[in-house]
């Protein structure tokens, strides 16, 4: 069975690129089909004859799908070749994509939702490993961030450009225009990704692995996702309510806070090699602000944009940071710890809008964005605090993690993510 390191070794750089826009736009594909119905709540509800309610847990039943599944499936696949699996997860998410187009009741289409969500949950553990092997450990960072802008790209133009579709050709137009990306990406993938073992390549490992600093980055990621939708899954309430924005600007502001959130991953995106942790601080302290910023000036409208601004474009890189750090610091496979991470960050999103929706009767949607603040900012003191946190686990499992690491790719780590040798290092060569 060929390797992806021996595949690629020719100098093939063509046919890695490739392959990583095609894990882009699957991204790209699978966030669109996430959060399509939101905007086209109303049509589906009409075309298919049920609550608006009931559509909504198409939105709801994936998120909660996506979290529950997401580790069981990564360890049940765990010792399959990574092209066969890619590929089988791309053709479910064409075959779902294909039946949701065609559905004609409500069951039939919450059953494709379920599939999908089933394999986005096994496509996110899985990408970034087979990703960031096909590359040098060295600009690991760079690849999640081609990565994550493709799944970024959703926000901004995936979910606005198939709103405005199904506005104009019924609701099933965009599931067919998103069959047919996902087919691209299937044939893309299928065709030039080589079938290497699970366990080859060094995105198969955390380069430092550490158990303490992963728990961090789990509880990172779902209390910082918490804080966030917290306020932002009533932003439109907020706008109109309280800065007295008209119904017809809310989209606007929202593509600024998406536009954002693509510039902000592509540039945070460029620090990730060099400073992993330090990028994790910042994004997550300009997110609490932001938050902060919008619950005590959301009367001021010029304020508000800028607000939103900066909130998108340190949003949205969290789940890319946190992602890029689990390679550096999963104790085991990093398939499982990307699986654990997104199952964290649907689980925020879930309990987040959960907790907003119980503020807004007693403190108001204001109320709601500044629980989200500080919320936010609990989890910054988390990972400010991690070298206390873990110092325990280091030193009871220093000579162990030392010896696991030793014959692992080192990079992509800084000084403060590695473990010291227990007693005295073996000289490096």
């Amino acid at each position: 069975m060929t390797t992806v390191g021996d595949q690629y070794r020719t100098g093939d750089t063509w046919r890695r690129v490739t392959v990583l826009l095609a894990l882009a736009l699957a991204a790209f594909t699978f966030n669109t089909t996430e959060n399509l119905p939101i905007g086209l709540l109303p049509l589906m509800s009409g075309d298919l004859a049920v609550p608006l309610s009931s559509v909504g847990y198409l939105i709801t039943g994936y998120g909660l799908t996506v979290a529950v599944v997401s580790l069981p499936v990564a360890q049940v696949t765990r010792d399959l070749p990574r092209r066969w699996l890619l590929s089988g997860v791309l053709a479910v998410l064409v075959l779902s994509t294909l039946v949701s187009a065609a559905a004609t009741s409500y069951g039939v289409l919450l059953t494709a939702r379920v599939a999908t969500a089933v394999a986005q949950a096994l496509f996110w553990a899985v990408m970034a490993p087979v990703a960031v092997g096909m590359f040098p450990a060295r600009v690991r960072g760079r690849v999640v961030a081609v990565l994550s802008v493709g799944g970024s790209l959703a926000t901004v133009l995936g979910v606005p450009a198939g709103t405005w579709l199904g506005q104009q050709g019924g609701w099933r137009a965009p599931f067919l225009v998103l069959t047919v990306l996902s087919l691209a990406a299937l044939a893309l993938v299928a065709t030039l990704l080589p079938t290497s073992r699970p366990a080859e390549g060094h995105g198969a490992y955390g380069s430092a692995p550490h158990t303490g600093r992963f728990v961090v980055t789990l509880l990172a990621t779902a209390v910082s996702v918490t804080g966030m939708f917290a306020g932002f899954t009533y932003v439109a309430r907020l706008l109109t309510e309280v800065t007295d924005v008209a119904d017809a600007a809310v989209g606007g502001l929202l593509f600024v806070f998406g536009l954002a959130g693509v510039v902000g991953v592509a540039v945070v995106g460029r620090f990730l090699d060099r400073f992993p942790r330090g990028t994790l601080v910042l994004t997550i302290a300009v997110q609490g602000g932001a938050l902060l910023g919008l619950s005590l000036l959301a009367a001021e409208q010029v304020a508000v944009v800028v607000l939103l601004a900066l909130l998108g474009c340190s949003a949205a890189p969290v789940f890319m940071v946190t992602q890029a750090r689990i390679l550096v610091v999963a104790p085991g496979r990093t398939e499982l710890g990307f699986a654990a991470n997104s199952a964290a960050f649907n689980v925020g999103i879930a309990v987040g809008a959960l907790v907003g929706g119980l503020l807004l009767t007693p403190l108001g949607v204001r109320g709601a964005f500044g629980i989200g603040a500080l919320v936010t900012f609990v989890a910054l003191v988390v990972v400010l605090a991690e070298p206390l946190l873990t110092r325990r686990v280091t030193r009871e499992s220093g000579r162990r993690i030392a010896s696991a690491t030793a014959s692992r790719p080192r990079d992509g780590g800084s000084a403060d993510e590695r473990t010291p040798p227990p007693r005295r290092a073996a000289p490096r060569r």
